[in-house]
């Protein structure tokens, strides 16, 4: 599955947010992280905080910060809010048989990835980056040596 520009946009943006919830970030912090337009970072962030997953704080020390519960939001949920997930967009018109077995496998991969997105949570995405830095950390003390 290939995600869109906005949604990875939005899941970056979520991993920071809710790594450290109380802090407020600045879009240009993050676009300069991740390398992108601020301008373009600044819409998707706007579409969150109409969603309420963060919440916008203007003036000095202002940016975003997170604002939902990583423990019950989704990937799903997030990435909804930009693409339309599991639409059935490979459905085929059946002029054959082998197209409508097609799309009726293409259709449960797609039904698959969608309950697999839904099944997994802000906490768990960020509970899985801190194993893979502890690993990363680990492995390269180990090749540094005593």
């Amino acid at each position: 599955m290939k995600l869109q520009q906005n949604s990875l946009l939005a899941l970056y943006s979520l991993v920071e947010f809710a790594s450290d919830p109380m802090r407020h970030i600045s879009a240009a912090e993050i676009a300069q992280k991740y390398q992108v337009s601020p301008h373009h970072l600044a819409k998707v962030l706007a579409e969150l905080a109409r969603g309420g997953i963060v919440q916008s704080v203007r003036g000095v020390g202002g940016g975003y910060r997170f604002a939902a519960n990583a423990r019950r939001l989704t990937l799903l949920d997030v990435i909804s809010r930009f693409e339309d997930v599991g639409s059935g967009t490979t459905e085929r018109n059946g002029r054959t048989p082998a197209d409508r077995a097609l799309s009726i496998v293409l259709g449960e991969i797609d039904e698959m990835a969608k309950a697999t997105l839904k099944s997994i949570t802000l906490a768990t995405l960020l509970r899985l980056l801190q194993h893979k830095t502890n690993a990363a950390a680990a492995a390269a003390e180990a090749k540094a040596g005593p």
